[in-house]
This record gives structure tokens, sequence and C-alpha cells, in this order.
């Protein structure tokens, strides 16, 4: 493992013609199960990084990174506050390919630290809302997916139907789940250009500032709240506030229904984690997710549980529900 970050500098070289590594180190720990990272530096003051999978799972995100990475084009990039990897090259190594990107600097973000740094949170907000202002017709041209409000309903559905049918999710957030799924206010919404995939280890922040945005493979459009979800995972909801105040002012969709919508994303995770459990026969995995989904009960239980349903319908007027659909209709007509 010692010399495994020589030989991804000697790759590098092969996928980059006339590049010249003059410093070169590993990237994350030894412990990183799905990918082997190095970072480098190059004779003419770069760094870039290079990365390639151990297992097929990891290619295939990486092949679906890669496509994404690639049409988000120079124009595109301008529009938003913070680094994407660039694509430099690849180079074939045994079954698989290492790719090699221009490397993007900050540290993980820590969730818990949107709530003691509100200055980290408005530039989450501000981040998540550049993203979603993108032009919808490069993701289309790219030939990614396009989901409309049905389709992500129906997926949420499936997701629900497949874990109640395991007999482990609880009465409580069945009857939520389920409650939520029937409320057709909430999945009205406009489907704009999503990361698909954010969470705090897609995140990179220096000095309350995100600087750079990882792991675009589920990049399409869909659902805005979907890239919120993840903010959730704190126990106090104050952090997702700050983020979503940030993101409204900085344009983000004026979507009455995506905090109740960025839930129902948050706590179906666990029904997703089950799955998973029961799909890859993990007593481990299993249970974790069953404890989750208790935990989940006493805060849907608590006096400060927010629901799921949407704002009630007497307060939208019905010139707002078509104004809704027809923009609906412009995107995707």
């Amino acid at each position: 493992m010692a010399g495994s970050h020589f030989t991804l500098a000697a790759l590098a070289t092969t996928a980059v013609p006339g590049l010249v590594v003059t410093g070169t180190q590993m990237l994350g720990s030894a412990s990183d199960g799905d990918y082997e990272s190095a970072v480098l530096r190059t004779a003419d003051g770069d760094v870039i990084a290079i990365r390639r999978p151990r297992n097929q799972r990891a290619e295939a995100r990486q092949s679906a990174d890669l496509v994404a990475i690639r049409a988000l084009s120079a124009g595109i990039r301008t529009r938003l506050p913070f680094g994407v990897p660039e694509y430099r090259g690849q180079a074939p190594i045994g079954q698989t390919r290492a790719i090699v990107t221009t490397y993007v600097r900050g540290k993980q973000l820590d969730t818990g630290a949107l709530l003691a740094r509100p200055a980290l949170a408005t530039s989450v907000g501000r981040a998540v809302a550049a993203v979603h202002a993108l032009p919808t017709s490069f993701v289309t041209d790219a030939g990614l997916p396009s989901l409309t409000p049905f389709e992500v309903l129906r997926s949420a559905v499936s997701v629900m139907d497949r874990a109640v049918s395991t007999g482990l999710v609880p009465a409580a957030l069945q009857e939520r789940w389920e409650g939520a799924a029937k409320d057709q206010q909430l999945w009205q919404f406009t489907p704009t250009v999503v990361h698909g995939a954010l969470g705090a280890e897609s995140v990179l922040a220096m000095d309350d500032a995100v600087t750079g945005v990882l792991g675009w493979g589920e990049l399409r459009l869909g659902d805005p709240a979907k890239d919120l979800a993840w903010i959730l995972g704190g126990r106090d909801s104050t952090a997702f506030d700050s983020v979503l105040a940030s993101y409204t002012t900085n344009g983000g969709g004026r979507d009455r229904q995506l905090p109740q919508r960025a839930r129902v994303h948050h706590e179906l995770e666990t029904a997703q984690w089950l799955l998973h459990g029961v799909q890859v026969k993990s007593t481990e995995v299993v249970d974790d997710a069953v404890a989750m989904m208790h935990r989940l009960v006493d805060q849907v239980h608590s006096p400060l549980a927010k629901p799921l349903q949407g704002v009630s319908p007497e307060t939208m007027e019905i010139g707002e529900v078509e104004q809704l659909l027809s923009s609906t209709e412009r995107r995707h007509g």
C-alpha cells in the first residue's frame, strides 16, 4: 500500500500526455473501501487528483460522475459559486480505469457545524440555490434523467411499499408516510436541475464557505427538496431553517411544500437503508435501520415534530395552482 500513490502518479502521466508530477500523497485513508486516490502536484504548479475504483459499484459510480462533470461546461461552471472537478484524462489499469481530474480544495462538511456557524449555513443555502437555478437544457442535452413530479412520487411510494412489506416499519411511520403520499399538493413542484446525491461527504468547505461539490453522478432534473434532505440529519432543525432561508434569499424556488418534501426524502433514507440491509442479508444493517426508524417515531411523537403533509389547500389560490402546473408544462414542453 505504501507505494500505491506512486503507482497512481505513474498512471496519471499515462492519462495526461506531457504531465510531469513533482509530488504525491494519498487522498483519504487506506480504509476507504471503494476508491484508491492520490493528490498530485505538477511541474506547472497545478494540483490534480487521480482515483481508481476498487469494485464494480465504485466503477459504476465513477462512470456516472464522469458523464455529469463533462456535461458541466465552462459556461455552466461560471454560474456556480464553488469548484467542481474537471476531467483531465484516464488510463486503464487491470479491468478498470483510473480517472484524473482537477483537485478541489476544502474539507468535507460537518453537518453539526451548520448550527454553530451561521455563515457556513448561509453558504450552503447559496450553493444549493445556484445548482437549482442552472438552465435545464444542458441536462437534457447531455441525455441525463429528467423526472416529473409524478415519477418522483412514484419512486417514493415504491420505497415506502417495499419497506412496509418487510413488516419492520413501525405503524406510526407507515401511517405518516402514506399520508404524505396521498397529499397531492405536496408533490406539485417545478422540476429543477438537482445534484441528486448531496450530503456532507460531497460538500467541501473552508473558512465558513462552500469551496466545492463532488459526486455528481445523480445529476438530473428532479425534486429540489432532495438536495436539502441531508441537512435534516441533525436533531435540531435550526440548521435546516438557516440553510432554507439562505436558499430562498438566493433565488431558490418559492415552493411552499419544499420543507415537507425534504423531510419525506430524509425519512425515506431509513427505509432505503432497511431495504439495502435486506438485499445484502445483513442483520447488522437491518437492526441499525430498525433502530433509526424507532428513533424517528420518538421524534414524530414529540411536541416539536413537523408534519409531512403540505400547507393546507385553502392557503393556495387556484390561480397559483394553475400557474404552478403551467410553469411545469413550459419547462418540459
